[in-house]
């Protein structure tokens, strides 16, 4: 893979168990058909990273990058940008985010793209791939270990913005049965965790509340659109209600050194808590459903 620059920003999106849930979602939502040849594709794998069920493998692009995050960074730099776009807050600009939205170099495998892309591009390139019969096989399962991920990422909020702050990584931030930790941490885990006890039990739950509507309303539009709508999520839900941080700190989108530091956490209240839970929710509904969509659509 390419060696390219170092983003600034750490790029970690639910956690394992956001992903296996939104995994689970899909799976269910799979044409039979389709979910066969899914399961066929992910027997290419052969890293050993993850058991070779949709779930797990939804997790995979997150464990393929940090392989080698503590000795030769070659997975971690090549892959690293690809998990989200910096979409600022106080000035949206998708073509800035996305490294001026280049094309992928002719006859590159998108899993051997440039390291300065984003998230909405690599979408896009590996669903072209995993569409094309005459995309070889174990580049067929790169794409569809990448598409597994990477429509989850897109769907955290704090994937799709930026208040200059490294998508929440430094904004520090504490709130009611929540310990002390970075804003972005919290929409990873903290609220998927209050969502249900295990990965199963948030997936069940959540497929039995999707509607045919939901569903008919969430299968259709690309990554751009997603990017878009999560990004309005992410300004009305993750960054909008945010109090002033304690120390007389900026509000979102104001300039301030050493934003979300130690000395000035936000202090996040229950019904930030309780919004941001219902949100993690839904947007776990959407990614999941929008993933077999995808893939229902270049499977069958």
């Amino acid at each position: 893979m390419a060696l390219l620059c170092l983003s600034s920003r750490p790029a970690s999106a639910w956690g394992d168990e956001g992903h296996e849930v939104i995994g689970l979602i899909a799976e269910h939502y799979l044409q039979p058909a389709v979910r066969v040849r899914v399961l066929e594709l992910l027997r290419h794998d052969d890293t050993g990273l993850v058991e070779r069920d949709i779930a797990h493998e939804a997790t995979w692009a997150d464990k393929f990058r940090d392989s080698d995050r503590d000795t030769s960074k070659r997975r971690y730099l090549a892959t690293r940008d690809w998990h989200f776009v910096d979409l600022e807050i106080d000035h949206m600009d998708v073509t800035r985010a996305c490294y001026g939205r280049q094309p992928l170099p002719a006859g590159v495998p998108a899993s051997a793209g440039p390291a300065e892309d984003c998230i909405i591009d690599k979408l896009d390139q590996f669903y072209i791939e995993l569409k094309n019969p005459k995309t070889p096989e174990a580049e067929r399962c790169l794409a569809l270990q990448f598409l597994l991920h990477l429509v989850g990422d897109l769907h955290q909020p704090l994937h799709a913005s930026d208040d200059h702050d490294q998508g929440g990584n430094r904004k520090l931030a504490i709130g009611p049965g929540i310990g002390s930790n970075n804003l972005h941490h919290d929409w990873d885990t903290e609220f998927v965790m209050r969502l249900g006890a295990s990965d199963t039990d948030i997936a069940r739950t959540a497929i039995t509340r999707i509607t045919e509507g939901d569903r008919a309303r969430w299968s259709s539009g690309t990554p751009l659109d997603w990017a878009i709508e999560t990004y309005a999520v992410s300004k009305k839900h993750a960054y909008g209600p945010l109090p002033r941080a304690s120390g007389g700190e900026a509000s979102p989108g104001e300039a301030s050194p050493g934003e979300g530091s130690p000395r000035s956490p936000y202090a996040l209240s229950q019904a930030y808590v309780d919004d941001a839970t219902a949100m993690t929710a839904e947007q776990l509904s959407k990614a999941g459903v929008r993933l077999a969509f995808m893939l229902n659509r270049a499977l069958e």
